[in-house]
């Protein structure tokens, strides 16, 4: 068996097809482009590099994107005062702030500060919540853009062994709340699970999101299984690298995201998404939602 390679690039092209008539239909129908702030704090090289791309992204689509940059020594109630007047802006539907922050802010906090119907990015306690009692509105991006990826490659969810590889808030946990949604048995594994190996062998559906280089042994997966790569590692030489060990996991899963290429472009399309959605909420129009 080889696996059949989830082509992530492909399935946020369409989505981007998609969204750009949805901003149009939007910008007759109001008169604007639907706004998305991105809020960066320092010089990370790699965060400038996220941001960037979410910029262009947004261009794509027709988006309008607005930028506030702040110095790595900014106080906590500097980013507090950014993030209300983005809250308070009425060109702007959707706000995140760039993560990871300075070790100065507490990343919680800033995140309950945003407006809960402008968290395009997910993460705040509210929109989770609703998540989890099964009444989603803006769902986290990740989480979500590889469910659109299980639909668009018909793999079966419900009644399916799922088992998620990593408990973060960010990817972890929401991921575990969509495949409940779906119908899945939902497994997370987590730091101190013990025989990771044996939980793995018994996934229909696999979500790898430890952030641990070749964590999950290709020989672990079990036969026909589709396997979802979460993890970006930077190799010493320079390469990427997922979580699961690709080459012999491909030669027993049914399907499997590579890395890069697979899950990675879904967040960004699912961003955009998300900042369509929150526009269109915001004035109550789910016609178009």
């Amino acid at each position: 068996m080889t696996a059949i390679r989830i082509d992530g690039k492909a399935v946020a092209g369409r989505l981007r097809e998609q969204l750009r008539g949805g901003v149009q239909a939007f910008q007759r129908q109001y008169g604007r482009a639907p706004g998305l702030a991105v809020i960066l704090v320092g010089e990370d090289p790699a965060s400038q590099i996220y941001v960037q791309h979410k910029k262009n992204a947004c261009a794509q689509v027709g988006i309008q994107s607005f930028s506030h940059t702040l110095a790595a020594t900014s106080s906590p109630a500097e980013l507090l005062q950014q993030i209300a007047r983005c809250n308070a802006d009425e060109q702007i539907d959707g706000i995140l702030v760039q993560l990871p922050l300075p070790a100065q802010f507490d990343a919680e906090s800033m995140i309950e500060a945003i407006a809960v119907d402008k968290d395009v990015d997910g993460f705040h306690p509210y929109n989770v919540g609703r998540l989890a009692l099964r009444v989603p509105t803006l769902r986290s991006c990740t989480p979500a853009g590889i469910m659109t990826l299980l639909q668009e490659y018909e793999i079966p969810i419900k009644g399916k062994e799922a088992v998620i590889v990593g408990a973060s808030n960010i990817v972890g946990r929401p991921m575990a709340l969509e495949l409940l949604l779906a119908g899945a048995t939902v497994t997370v594994c987590h730091r101190f699970t013990q025989d990771l190996q044996a939980h793995v062998a018994r996934a229909d559906i696999l979500v790898a999101a430890a952030g641990k280089p070749g964590l999950v042994r290709g020989t672990w997966i079990k036969p026909g299984a589709a396997v979802i790569d979460v993890g970006i590692n930077r190799l010493e030489d320079g390469s990427i690298a997922g979580d699961v060990e690709f080459a012999p996991a491909a030669e027993r899963a049914a399907w499997i995201t590579p890395v890069p290429g697979g899950v990675g472009p879904m967040t960004v399309a699912t961003l955009l998404q998300n900042t369509l959605r929150a526009a269109l909420l915001r004035r109550e129009d789910r016609q178009l939602v």
